[in-house]
Protein backbone atom coordinates (compact mmCIF):
# COMPACT_ATOMS: atom_id res chain seq x y z
CA UNK A 1 0.00 0.00 0.00
CA UNK A 2 1.02 3.56 -0.64
CA UNK A 3 1.53 6.09 2.04
CA UNK A 4 -0.95 8.98 2.19
CA UNK A 5 0.48 12.48 1.75
CA UNK A 6 1.74 14.02 4.95
CA UNK A 7 -0.51 17.04 4.87
CA UNK A 8 -3.74 15.09 4.36
CA UNK A 9 -5.30 13.08 7.13
CA UNK A 10 -5.97 9.44 6.48
CA UNK A 11 -9.49 8.32 5.82
CA UNK A 12 -11.28 6.76 8.73
CA UNK A 13 -13.81 4.88 6.64
CA UNK A 14 -14.35 3.86 3.00
CA UNK A 15 -16.78 6.74 2.42
CA UNK A 16 -14.17 9.37 3.35
CA UNK A 17 -11.66 7.55 1.20
CA UNK A 18 -14.04 7.79 -1.81
CA UNK A 19 -14.51 11.49 -1.20
CA UNK A 20 -10.76 12.04 -1.05
CA UNK A 21 -10.31 10.08 -4.28
CA UNK A 22 -13.01 12.16 -6.02
CA UNK A 23 -11.44 15.38 -4.80
CA UNK A 24 -8.00 14.25 -5.94
CA UNK A 25 -9.45 13.30 -9.36
CA UNK A 26 -11.07 16.73 -9.70
CA UNK A 27 -7.82 18.49 -8.77
CA UNK A 28 -5.89 16.25 -11.14
CA UNK A 29 -8.39 17.04 -13.94
CA UNK A 30 -7.98 20.76 -13.39
CA UNK A 31 -4.20 20.42 -13.41
CA UNK A 32 -4.32 18.42 -16.65
CA UNK A 33 -6.58 21.04 -18.27
CA UNK A 34 -4.21 23.84 -17.20
CA UNK A 35 -1.21 21.96 -18.59
CA UNK A 36 -3.06 21.24 -21.82
CA UNK A 37 -3.98 24.92 -22.17
CA UNK A 38 -0.33 25.90 -21.67
CA UNK A 39 0.77 23.30 -24.17
CA UNK A 40 -1.74 24.50 -26.83
CA UNK A 41 0.51 27.05 -28.57
CA UNK A 42 -1.97 27.80 -31.36
CA UNK A 43 -4.74 28.74 -28.94
CA UNK A 44 -2.36 30.84 -26.82
CA UNK A 45 -1.10 32.60 -29.97
CA UNK A 46 -4.67 33.36 -31.08
CA UNK A 47 -5.52 34.72 -27.62
CA UNK A 48 -2.41 36.90 -27.61
CA UNK A 49 -3.16 38.12 -31.16
CA UNK A 50 -6.72 39.02 -30.16
CA UNK A 51 -5.38 40.88 -27.12
CA UNK A 52 -2.82 42.78 -29.19
CA UNK A 53 -5.49 43.57 -31.79
CA UNK A 54 -7.77 45.03 -29.11
CA UNK A 55 -4.90 47.10 -27.71
CA UNK A 56 -4.00 48.37 -31.20
CA UNK A 57 -7.61 49.31 -31.92
CA UNK A 58 -7.85 51.17 -28.62
CA UNK A 59 -4.56 52.98 -29.32
CA UNK A 60 -5.69 53.85 -32.86
CA UNK A 61 -8.91 55.30 -31.48
CA UNK A 62 -6.94 57.38 -28.96
CA UNK A 63 -4.55 58.65 -31.62
CA UNK A 64 -7.44 59.49 -33.96
CA UNK A 65 -9.19 61.47 -31.22
CA UNK A 66 -5.97 63.32 -30.38
CA UNK A 67 -5.35 64.10 -34.06
CA UNK A 68 -8.89 65.39 -34.50
CA UNK A 69 -8.55 67.61 -31.46
CA UNK A 70 -5.17 68.90 -32.62
CA UNK A 71 -6.51 69.58 -36.13
CA UNK A 72 -9.37 71.61 -34.69
CA UNK A 73 -6.93 73.54 -32.51
CA UNK A 74 -4.63 74.25 -35.47
CA UNK A 75 -7.61 75.31 -37.60
CA UNK A 76 -8.73 77.76 -34.92
CA UNK A 77 -5.21 79.15 -34.59
CA UNK A 78 -4.89 79.56 -38.37
CA UNK A 79 -8.24 81.35 -38.56
CA UNK A 80 -7.24 83.69 -35.75
CA UNK A 81 -3.86 84.38 -37.36
CA UNK A 82 -5.47 85.06 -40.74
CA UNK A 83 -7.90 87.52 -39.16
CA UNK A 84 -5.03 89.22 -37.35
CA UNK A 85 -2.99 89.51 -40.55
CA UNK A 86 -5.99 90.87 -42.44
CA UNK A 87 -6.48 93.52 -39.78
CA UNK A 88 -2.79 94.45 -39.80
CA UNK A 89 -2.82 94.69 -43.60
CA UNK A 90 -5.84 96.98 -43.53
CA UNK A 91 -4.15 99.19 -40.93
CA UNK A 92 -0.93 99.33 -42.95
CA UNK A 93 -2.84 100.19 -46.13
CA UNK A 94 -4.62 103.01 -44.31
CA UNK A 95 -1.32 104.32 -42.99
CA UNK A 96 0.23 104.23 -46.46
CA UNK A 97 -2.75 106.01 -47.97
CA UNK A 98 -2.57 108.74 -45.33
CA UNK A 99 1.18 109.10 -45.89
CA UNK A 100 0.67 109.41 -49.67
CA UNK A 101 -1.99 112.09 -49.16
CA UNK A 102 0.31 113.95 -46.77
CA UNK A 103 3.17 113.83 -49.27
CA UNK A 104 0.88 115.07 -52.05
CA UNK A 105 -0.20 118.03 -49.90
CA UNK A 106 3.41 118.79 -49.05
CA UNK A 107 4.29 118.70 -52.73
CA UNK A 108 1.45 121.07 -53.57
CA UNK A 109 2.42 123.41 -50.73
CA UNK A 110 6.01 123.61 -51.98
CA UNK A 111 5.01 124.59 -55.50
CA UNK A 112 5.51 128.31 -56.07
CA UNK A 113 2.43 130.37 -56.88
CA UNK A 114 3.47 131.08 -60.50
CA UNK A 115 3.79 127.34 -61.11
CA UNK A 116 0.39 126.73 -59.56
CA UNK A 117 -1.09 129.47 -61.74
CA UNK A 118 0.56 128.06 -64.86
CA UNK A 119 -0.65 124.58 -63.94
CA UNK A 120 -4.20 125.89 -63.45
CA UNK A 121 -4.04 127.73 -66.78
CA UNK A 122 -2.65 124.63 -68.50
CA UNK A 123 -5.36 122.53 -66.91
CA UNK A 124 -8.04 124.94 -68.14
CA UNK A 125 -6.59 124.90 -71.64
CA UNK A 126 -6.39 121.12 -71.50
CA UNK A 127 -10.04 120.94 -70.45
CA UNK A 128 -11.03 123.22 -73.31
CA UNK A 129 -9.04 121.23 -75.84
CA UNK A 130 -10.34 117.99 -74.34
CA UNK A 131 -13.90 119.27 -74.73
CA UNK A 132 -13.26 120.15 -78.33
CA UNK A 133 -11.60 116.81 -78.98
CA UNK A 134 -14.46 115.08 -77.22
CA UNK A 135 -16.99 116.77 -79.44
CA UNK A 136 -14.99 115.86 -82.52
CA UNK A 137 -14.72 112.33 -81.19
CA UNK A 138 -18.48 112.12 -80.66
CA UNK A 139 -19.05 113.24 -84.21
CA UNK A 140 -16.56 110.89 -85.91
CA UNK A 141 -16.01 107.75 -83.72
CA UNK A 142 -17.99 104.51 -84.16
CA UNK A 143 -20.40 103.53 -81.36
CA UNK A 144 -18.41 100.58 -79.83
CA UNK A 145 -15.28 102.70 -79.62
CA UNK A 146 -17.22 105.53 -77.98
CA UNK A 147 -18.60 103.12 -75.38
CA UNK A 148 -15.12 101.87 -74.48
CA UNK A 149 -13.87 105.44 -74.27
CA UNK A 150 -16.78 106.40 -72.01
CA UNK A 151 -15.86 103.54 -69.69
CA UNK A 152 -12.24 104.78 -69.58
CA UNK A 153 -13.38 108.32 -68.85
CA UNK A 154 -15.60 107.10 -66.03
CA UNK A 155 -12.64 105.20 -64.58
CA UNK A 156 -10.54 108.38 -64.74
CA UNK A 157 -13.30 110.38 -63.01
CA UNK A 158 -13.55 107.73 -60.31
CA UNK A 159 -9.80 107.96 -59.70
CA UNK A 160 -9.49 111.73 -60.04
CA UNK A 161 -7.45 112.23 -56.86
CA UNK A 162 -4.84 109.70 -57.91
CA UNK A 163 -4.60 111.30 -61.34
CA UNK A 164 -4.23 114.78 -59.82
CA UNK A 165 -1.53 113.59 -57.43
CA UNK A 166 0.31 111.87 -60.29
CA UNK A 167 0.04 115.03 -62.39
CA UNK A 168 1.37 117.16 -59.53
CA UNK A 169 4.31 114.82 -59.01
CA UNK A 170 5.00 114.83 -62.76
CA UNK A 171 4.97 118.65 -62.84
CA UNK A 172 7.34 118.80 -59.88
CA UNK A 173 9.68 116.31 -61.52
CA UNK A 174 9.54 118.30 -64.77
CA UNK A 175 10.33 121.54 -62.92
CA UNK A 176 13.18 119.94 -61.00
CA UNK A 177 14.61 118.52 -64.23
CA UNK A 178 14.17 121.88 -65.97
CA UNK A 179 15.99 123.79 -63.20
CA UNK A 180 18.92 121.35 -63.21
CA UNK A 181 19.18 121.22 -66.99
Amino acid sequence: MTQPPHDEPTAANPEELREQVEQTRAELGQTVEALAAKADVKARTQEKAAEVKEQAAAKATDVKEQATAKAAEVREQATAKAAELKEQTALKAGELKAKAAELAHQAQDKLPDPVKEKAALAAEQARTKAGQAGQLWQDKAPEPVRQKTAQGAQLARDNRKALLVATGVAVMAWLAFRRKG
